[in-house]
């Protein structure tokens, strides 16, 4: 896996050849095999290429779209409350430069 901010510009790039817009990027995206993939289908579809047990998570694909993405977008406002924040970017560890394009 390969990772880009959505505002650097090879975020940018790959956002719009995929059609989306800059006031669109307000979630994860994932693009794999060409298809873009948004909000809780992109998460799912990287939990199953982890390692167990976060694959397992990839079941809950099954439940339908609008209720996962009602969730991811739940979660998505609380996260710093729940979980914090970190006063370091893990792009400046060695060995993680080479997993980021930009």
């Amino acid at each position: 896996m390969r990772f880009s901010s959505l505002q650097s510009p090879a975020g940018a790039r790959i956002a719009a050849r995929h059609g989306v817009t800059p006031g669109a990027l307000d979630s994860m995206l994932l693009v794999e095999n060409g298809m873009l993939y948004r909000k809780s289908t992109a998460a799912l579809r990287i939990a199953r290429l982890l390692r167990f047990p976060w694959w397992l998570g990839y079941g809950l694909i099954v439940i339908p779209r609008f209720l996962r993405d009602a969730v991811y977008d739940f979660v998505g406002r609380r996260r710093y409350r729940w979980f914090g924040t970190r006063d370091y970017c893990l792009v400046s560890q060695p060995g993680y430069e080479r997993r980021f394009i930009e």
